[in-house]
């Protein structure tokens, strides 16, 4: 991805984030200059990998596969008496009809909310002994609570205010259906380097061409441009 265009989905994110009174914490807004400044005190920020995170998952087409995200708060897979967080809180937007692609966790456990605007489609399987797609396997998961059994990869449609809770195994692919949709994820402890594996071979971060200066750092910024 561009550098220009990362810079450009993260304005459009922001307006679009706080069209449904969702404000954003003051990091979310830090510039690169301020952080270089001041990074001792952001030491917690770019460990826990909070933050922004745009991704097009390496298909260069943003707006058909990727997804915006920001990490609120996150603990830290590396245990310390001054970080003992056990879960982890995103916004996240999907456009219409724009893939997150087919992925599952190994150990996260998931609260996935929408928070406004369109419905969100999900796409859903079960694991094999192997890992694979079940295409023979009922999929067992919470809808608003509430106990639920799916057909493999049958597709359900969540609404504004609604939620689903996946497991652990449980693979998913998501979008906006008929519009865009502001999402919140409440979770276990996100890991997004080991923690997601994907059907197809994919990227889950982004290389970035860097034809303009960074507005905001992503999360898989920190290492170039702090550490």
């Amino acid at each position: 991805m561009r550098r220009s265009e990362i810079n450009q989905i993260i304005i459009e994110s922001i307006d679009f984030i706080e069209s449904f009174g969702f404000f954003l914490p003051p990091f979310a807004y830090n510039k690169l200059g301020k952080m270089i400044l001041e990074k001792e005190s952001y030491t917690n920020i770019i460990n826990c990998k909070l933050g922004w995170d745009i991704t097009d998952y390496g298909k260069k087409s943003f707006r058909d596969i990727g997804l915006c995200l920001f990490t609120i708060r996150n603990g830290n897979l590396i245990k310390s008496d001054n970080n003992i967080i056990p879960y982890a809180e995103k916004i996240m937007i999907s456009r219409k009809n724009q893939i997150s692609p087919m992925h599952r966790h190994i150990v996260k456990t998931e609260d996935i909310i929408n928070r406004g605007g369109a419905s969100l489609a999900i796409e859903m399987f079960n694991s094999n002994p192997r890992g694979n797609l079940d295409f023979n396997k009922q999929v067992s998961l919470l809808i608003n609570s509430q106990h639920h059994f799916l057909k493999p990869g049958e597709i359900i449609k969540i609404d504004p205010g609604e939620s689903v809770t996946l497991f652990p195994g449980n693979w998913h692919k998501f979008w906006g259906d008929g519009g865009d949709v502001l999402i919140g994820e409440v979770s276990s402890i996100n890991d997004d380097n080991n923690d997601n594996i994907f059907y197809e071979k994919i990227l889950r971060f982004s290389e970035v061409e860097e034809d303009e200066d960074p507005i905001h750092l992503l999360v898989s910024d920190y290492k170039k441009y702090i550490i």
